[in-house]
């Protein structure tokens, strides 16, 4: 089976959408199912509009129809709501050819960080654009149930995973400075609320990893906070491992897979209580939620490692593929008329659809 995957975010972007693309499609292949992407390395492209370290593609016109007959799928997934997402859907819309979309960005709230665009306005076009599928992937139940209050329709899950074996507790400690250590991994942009994290009046030392639009404006305005930069695979994971608590201020992510790379290190979350948080660490032990972000940091360090790890191996990136698969034969088989496309899938269901593909 070959599903072409339309996406605007891809590399040298490091953000949660490329890595979630990038590891469903290695898993899926172990799976003998093959996951194909037209992303904007395929056509020229310009620096996105106050955000220079995403490009925006600039197909020409009929290239992305040529693109999906060339490599004809079996399927076709939009992942985002781009110009390759849009120029997909509209192709996929105009020859009748059913796809699935998966809703990994806040983009309403995003836009609003940066323009006095109202909520209202943007939602109402993503969800036009979405519902034109056959099907929406969503990676929690709340955003699932949020999403549903808004008028998006034939909503599925699709969890993510984890490399336990890369992100690890280790003895190493790479940050030579004073602890206890609070650290947070990701985009440094508006959107991701780092402010609420530098703020907080908390012991030790405050370490943030990650580049992004506003790592100039940051490290002017804290100079006693280390920037450390850009880190990926081991360095990643060594970064992690030298921390005792992460902190994610986000109040607009839809998961958070670095959630599940500081549990499987062993390191404690404190966040806010909302969709992703609250999906991932509500009820745990590892970690704590709270409207009081410095409360939440300081009882993470009463915690135990052991007891992060344990709950991010509850996730894996082979399960989030079958997830995945399973999500689009359901809908496949749905688009001939066989069932109700409102129907959420689970893990196992998606497992199960992925052993009657194989079969």
């Amino acid at each position: 089976m070959r599903i072409l995957v339309a996406t605007d975010a891809w590399r040298p972007q490091v953000n949660g959408v490329v890595r979630s693309l990038e590891q469903t499609a290695l898993a899926a292949s172990r799976l003998g199912v093959e996951l194909r992407f037209l992303a904007p390395d395929r056509f020229r492209s310009v620096p996105m509009p106050s955000y220079p370290e995403i490009r925006l593609a600039l197909p020409p016109p009929g290239a992305v129809e040529k693109h999906i007959n060339a490599e004809a799928p079996d399927f076709i997934h939009i992942a985002t709501e781009g110009p390759i997402g849009y120029l997909t859907r509209r192709v996929c819309l105009r020859r009748g050819r059913p796809f699935t979309t998966s809703y990994h960005t806040r983009f309403p709230e995003y836009l609003a960080a940066r323009a006095p665009v109202p909520l209202d306005w943007s939602y109402r076009w993503i969800r036009n654009f979405h519902n034109a599928g056959i099907g929406i992937m969503v990676s929690t139940p709340a955003l699932e149930r949020e999403l549903a209050g808004r008028g998006f329709k034939r909503l599925m899950r699709w969890s993510r995973g984890v490399d336990a074996a890369l992100f690890r507790p280790r003895a190493e400690r790479i940050f030579d400075v004073p602890g206890p250590i609070f650290l947070y991994v990701g985009r440094v942009a508006v959107e991701k609320n780092i402010e609420a994290f530098l703020d907080l009046d908390l012991p030790g030392s405050k370490v943030v990893v990650g580049g992004g639009p506003a790592l100039d404006m940051l490290r002017i305005r804290y100079p006693g906070v280390l920037f450390a930069g850009v880190k990926s695979g081991e360095d990643l994971a060594k970064a992690y491992a030298s921390a005792d608590v992460f902190v994610f201020p986000s109040l607009t992510d839809t998961f958070g897979i670095v959630l599940l790379e500081a549990m499987a290190s062993g390191l404690p979350v404190a966040a806010f209580p909302v969709t992703g948080p609250i999906d991932v660490i509500g009820g745990t032990r590892a970690g704590v939620l709270d409207r009081d972000l410095a409360k939440a940091a300081i009882a993470c360090l009463s915690l135990r490692a052991e007891d992060c790890r344990a709950e991010a191996m509850h996730y894996s990136w082979e399960a989030s593929a079958r997830q995945f698969i399973g999500n689009v034969m359901r809908a496949s088989g749905l688009a001939g008329g066989h069932g109700s496309a409102e129907e959420s899938i689970s893990p196992a269901d998606g497992m199960t659809a992925t052993m009657a593909a194989n079969a």
